[in-house]
């Protein structure tokens, strides 16, 4: 497996002297350096947002790295509807404490800690009695350009600033052994490989194909080989046979191959697919083995060819979607990955090369995924523009 960037200092800058427990109330908003889009088409420019004072439950986080993830493409250019401007993205966050509230004890200033794609949810549905808090059945509260009912109504701002602030339940553990900045993308497409290989109870011995071979692709990779399974990368582009062997893939089939798919028939165990464009899905139903699955992890923006349900029917086939993960659910995924040295494959930018990114995101044009180095935002200005 590729390992990621070598690990830095436990404490690459100095934290704000700011350790004592706060009781809700005893101090204000505070402001934080930021990039985000104040309108679909303004691309990405420095802001600065306000912050809530700590109320007991929460932490107060010195952001150090956060991951870009081709969904903040979609939302900052409003590609998705329905967004509020200034919208600061960002849902792959790791930094370290600074503050936490009076009622918290299981968190210190100093640690290292992520948060991912949610920052709260309705805590009372069966979904999130259940640890599925990803599936509240009253919408979780998502990182970013999400109302937050708990909060007056503000709208979520993500990490692509300088801090958060963040209540205990929804912020996770970073092992020190990880390498923060390889480990922030694993708060999304970590955890959105490790759910489903871990819902259908991937093991040893088990065979596992992963179509398509981009930011999700490589981590369905990883996870799945340190999982003991044997992994088939289906990919349309031969360019891509030696990288999907250097992740750690046991085969490589070019999908666009008539004779190698049917070489391929009733091999495989689960199909994870992260492809976000439309594709035939019924050739991958055709490799799959009695009672796998395919889980549909990438959203098209468009319709997807019909699925033909003899494919399914004959083999007792499963076709499944899945999110992210839970809580509970992504902190296994942390823990996992840090004791089989599982990380994304990274390359950091600085906020001055966030619009790049963005361009070579959408042109495939990255090996895996971009994560922005926060010290490189700067100050905020004495006026929150979100």
């Amino acid at each position: 497996m590729t390992p990621g960037r070598p690990v830095p200092p436990p404490l690459a800058r100095p934290l704000p002297d700011l350790t004592d427990p706060i009781d809700a109330g005893s101090a204000g908003p505070t402001l934080a350096a930021a990039y985000g889009a104040t309108a679909s088409d303004s691309g990405l420019v420095p802001l600065t947002v306000a912050r809530r004072a700590p109320k007991a439950d929460d932490v107060e986080i010195a952001i150090e790295f956060c991951g870009l993830c081709h969904s903040d493409v979609h939302a900052t250019r409003g590609e998705w509807g329905g967004d509020t401007y200034p919208l600061v993205p960002g849902h792959e966050i790791v930094g370290r404490v600074a503050r936490v509230g009076s009622a918290v004890d299981d968190f210190t200033p100093g640690e290292l800690v992520g948060v991912g794609c949610m920052v709260d949810s309705c805590r009372e549905c069966d979904s999130c009695l259940d640890g599925l808090e990803q599936y509240c059945e009253n919408g979780m509260v998502g990182t970013y350009g999400a109302k937050d009912a708990r909060n007056d109504g503000a709208i979520t701002q993500g990490g692509y600033a300088t801090s958060i602030v963040v209540d205990r339940s929804y912020v996770l553990r970073v092992p020190e052994g990880l390498d923060p900045a390889a480990a922030a993308p694993l708060l999304c497409a970590g955890i959105t490989t490790f759910s489903p290989l871990r819902h259908f109870d991937v093991e040893e011995g088990d065979v596992v194909g992963v179509v398509g071979l981009g930011g999700l692709g490589h981590m369905a990779v990883k996870i799945a080989k340190a999982m003991g399974a044997k992994v088939k990368v289906f990919t349309t582009s031969e360019q891509k046979f030696a990288a999907a062997r250097e992740l750690g893939a046991d085969d490589v089939v070019l999908s666009m191959d008539p004779a190698a798919m049917e070489a391929a028939d009733r091999s495989i165990d689960v199909i994870i697919d992260t492809v976000a464009a439309p594709h035939d899905l019924n050739p991958y139903f055709r490799t799959l083995r009695l009672d796998g699955a395919l889980f549909q992890l990438g959203l098209p923006s468009e319709a997807m060819p019909p699925v033909n349900p003899g494919a399914l029917i004959r083999r007792r086939i499963a076709y499944a979607g899945s999110l992210i993960g839970g809580i509970a659910e992504t902190q296994e995924m942390l823990d996992f990955c840090a004791g089989h040295g599982v990380v994304s494959d990274v390359e950091v930018v600085s906020a001055d090369r966030l619009n790049e990114a963005y361009d070579r995101m959408v042109a495939g044009d990255v090996k895996y995924r971009f994560v922005l180095d926060v010290s490189t935002l700067g100050s905020p200005t004495d006026k929150a523009d979100a």
